[in-house]
C-alpha cells in the first residue's frame, strides 16, 4: 500500500482582528507572523494547497495526489463528483475583535457569480472568554426591505441572534445564513472547499490606510436567508470515550472524538476519505500492521480511503474533529 496517513504544512494568514493564541495554544513556533486569524490547515483551494510535510509525498501538494490517486485517496463517489479538487477546508480560527457580519453563497449562485462551490461550514469552539458571543442568523423573521432598512440605519444587530459561546459549543452555518464569530475566540472551522464571502457590515472599521473594507451589500441581499433561526447551538451530548455526531449535511459529516482509550475504526462502507482535526492532547494513529503516525492538538492528519482500518492510541486524553464526506 503506497497512501499512508497525510499531514500537512500550516498555511497562516494576518487579519485585523488575529489573535496569537494559534502559535502559543498549538506550538506552531515556525509561524513567524502577529495577529494571526487564521491558518488553513488542510486545503485543496486553487493557490492555497495545503503541501504534505511527512513521509514518501512529501511536498506534494493535495490536489496534485488526488489527481493521482483518485478514488483510493478521497473514495470513489468523492472524485467522481469533485474531480481532483479536493472538496473541504480546514481553518483554525483566532479572533481579538468581531469578524464582519457575513453571509456566503450557496453552490448555485458561488457557480455562477464566481465559478467556484458555495459555502457551508461548522464551527468548534475550543477557547473562548467569558464575554464572547457568537452571531449565527436573525432573532425574528425578516423581509428583504426590513433587513436593508435596519443595514441602512446601522441598527442590523438588533434583529442579529447573539449568544454567549463557550469551549465545546458548536454552529451549523448553511450557505445564506447571517453570521459573525465574536472577539477572542479560537475554533475551528470545516466548510465547503470556497472562499467566497460577502462582507455585510465590517463595524465601521477602516484599514491601514484610513480606507473602510469593502462591503458586498448587492450580492448579499440574494442569498441571504431571511427567516428566524430556531437552534443557534448544536445539542449534542458530551461523553468520553464515544463518538459524537456534530453535524451531518450534504458536503461533511462531522464527528467529535473524546478518548482517553484506544478506539479502534473501521471506514468500510464510508466511501470517502476520513480526516482528524485535532483540538486537544495527543494520539497514534496504527494502520497497515505496525506503521504508526503520531499527531497531536492543532494538527489535521487525512486518512485515504483506501485505508480502511486504523487504531488510535492516546498518548494523552484527547479531542479530535472526526470528518468525512456522506
Amino acid at each position: 500500500m503506497s497512501l499512508y496517513p497525510l499531514k500537512f504544512k500550516t498555511q497562516a494568514y494576518e487579519k485585523i482582528w488575529g489573535a496569537n493564541r494559534i502559535k502559543e495554544r498549538f506550538s506552531k513556533e515556525d509561524l513567524k507572523a502577529d495577529n494571526i486569524g487564521e491558518t488553513w490547515e488542510l486545503s485543496g483551494v486553487e493557490g492555497s494547497e495545503s503541501v504534505v510535510i511527512n513521509g514518501k509525498y512529501k511536498d506534494n501538494n493535495i490536489n496534485e495526489l488526488t489527481e493521482v490517486f483518485m478514488d483510493e485517496l478521497v473514495g470513489d463517489k468523492v472524485f467522481q463528483k469533485y474531480g481532483n479538487k479536493f472538496p473541504l477546508l480546514f481553518k483554525l480560527i483566532d479572533t481579538s475583535d468581531y469578524l464582519s457580519i457575513q453571509v456566503h453563497p450557496d453552490d448555485e449562485m458561488a457557480q455562477q457569480r464566481h465559478n467556484s462551490l458555495g459555502k457551508t461550514e461548522m464551527w468548534y469552539v475550543v477557547d473562548s472568554e467569558e464575554d464572547s458571543t457568537i452571531i449565527n442568523g436573525f432573532n425574528k423573521d425578516l423581509t428583504k426591505e426590513e433587513y436593508l432598512n435596519h443595514l441602512n440605519n446601522n441598527t442590523l444587530r438588533k434583529v442579529l441572534e447573539e449568544g454567549k459561546t463557550q469551549a465545546g459549543d458548536t454552529y451549523f452555518i448553511p450557505a445564506g445564513r447571517v453570521h459573525a464569530i465574536g472577539k477572542n475566540i479560537l475554533l475551528a472551522e470545516i466548510q465547503q472547499s470556497s472562499d467566497v464571502t460577502y462582507r455585510i457590515f465590517d463595524w465601521n472599521r477602516v484599514d491601514d490606510e484610513g480606507n473602510p473594507r469593502q462591503l458586498h451589500t448587492e450580492e448579499a441581499v440574494d442569498v441571504i436567508d431571511y427567516s428566524k433561526i430556531q437552534n443557534p447551538k448544536v445539542d449534542y451530548k458530551r461523553e468520553i470515550n464515544s463518538t459524537t455526531q456534530l453535524v451531518e449535511c450534504p458536503y461533511f459529516v462531522c464527528n467529535l472524538l473524546w478518548f482517553d482509550k484506544i478506539v479502534e475504526k473501521a471506514y468500510v462502507g464510508i466511501d470517502s476519505f476520513v480526516a482528524y482535526m485535532v483540538v486537544e492532547g495527543a494520539f497514534a494513529v496504527h494502520y497497515n500492521g505496525e506503521e504508526v503516525e503520531v499527531v497531536r492538538a492543532g494538527e489535521t492528519i487525512l486518512i485515504p480511503a483506501i485505508i480502511e482500518e486504523v487504531k488510535l492510541e492516546p498518548i494523552v486524553p484527547s479531542k479530535a474533529l472526526e470528518v468525512y464526506h456522506p
